[in-house]
């Protein structure tokens, strides 16, 4: 990749799309929590990017897609506010087996992928979310690629797939930037008290190419992508220590997108999942690789106990997602019945 096609990519870390998410804090009976709104003015969604790979290669699992759909439908989750909805959505998906790389379809096409057979922690938060949205952004009968679409909008930078590996934001810290910078979600970590600074020099990605299917075949990306990377390192990420965490468990609600901060010093993250509110604790919702756990998506611990697991969770970055700008077919389906 040249520099030139490259300086989209870089930009993009500098680029203000809209006006910040309104975050106040609300004390209730004695329990202070986080009301967050998503800005008045969002970027529209892009239209859906033409296929470059078959259908059977990106999507796997319609039936359990639609049957989440009809449930979804019969049960009115729609109307519910997107934490909850999500919440709903991830429930569905309790069980579903441990799969890793399972965006890795290809030597050279980069594409939105979606697996309900099979999930990593990252792709049952997008699977979980981009259902989620779906439901509320357009009205039904809703296919696979309306699914992808959404995957598609919180994966990619600027919520767009070029067909290229460095179009899909590959550290979570970049997708919270991006989608906060376009309004789709809000990073409410540095808001929630105990919120401290990281500082890190990512190399994740450079330094375990071999790891990576398409850096694999496609060695010129390599470089490139430490130059992401270097940008990924300058972005102000903030988390909440392990110590602090049992305390910030009141600010946390249905459907958090929780990152697990590691002591690691070559990355922020390593690991991802969901908030559930269960029993007044917010417990860890998430896709395991521990053979102890069955290697599958499950409902964890409370956070607080699941960091307390490993001497390698540092703390926990939050980000709140929001309902994307709702798709004009709703005014075609009013005027239509």
């Amino acid at each position: 990749m040249n520099k030139k096609a490259l300086l989209p990519v870089l930009l993009a870390f500098g680029v203000v799309g809209c006006a910040g998410p309104r975050i106040e804090s609300i004390t209730m009976n004695g329990v202070t929590r986080l009301q967050v709104q998503a800005p008045g003015r969002q970027q529209n969604v892009p239209a859906t990017s033409q296929p470059r790979l078959p259908l059977g290669t990106v999507f796997k699992g319609e039936s359990k897609f639609y049957a989440i759909v009809a449930k979804a439908e019969r049960e009115g989750w729609r109307k519910l506010p997107i934490g909850e909805r999500t919440a709903r959505i991830a429930r569905e998906m309790i069980g579903v087996p441990y799969v890793n790389y399972s965006l890795e379809v290809d030597d050279k096409i980069e594409s939105p992928v979606v697996s309900l057979t099979g999930m990593d922690c990252w792709t049952y938060y997008e699977n979980a979310l981009a259902i989620s949205r779906m439901l509320a952004y357009k009205p039904g009968p809703y296919k696979p690629e309306d699914m992808l679409q959404m995957v598609e909008i919180e994966r990619y930078r600027d919520g767009v797939c070029t067909g290229n590996y460095l179009s899909r934001l590959h550290h979570l810290e970049e997708v919270f930037h991006d989608n906060q910078r376009r309004g789709y979600a809000a990073n409410i970590t540095s808001r929630i008290p105990g919120a401290r600074r990281m500082r890190r020099e990512i190399k994740e990605m450079t330094v375990q190419w071999k790891n990576y299917r398409y850096l694999r075949n496609n060695p010129s990306l390599i470089e490139p992508m430490g130059k992401i990377e270097a940008q990924v390192s300058k972005l102000p990420v903030y988390e909440i220590s392990k110590d602090r965490v049992r305390a910030a468990e009141n600010y946390l609600q249905n459907g958090d997108i929780c990152a697990i901060t590691t002591t690691w010093k070559d990355g922020y993250t390593s690991h991802v999942g969901l908030i559930m509110r269960i029993k007044g604790r917010a417990y860890f919702c998430h896709a395991t690789s521990d053979r102890d756990k069955g290697r599958m998506t499950i409902i964890d611990r409370p956070i607080t106990d699941y960091l307390a697991g490993s001497s390698k969770h540092s703390g926990i970055v939050i980000c709140r997602p929001f309902d994307v700008p709702p798709s004009p077919l709703w005014q075609k389906n009013v005027v239509g019945r």
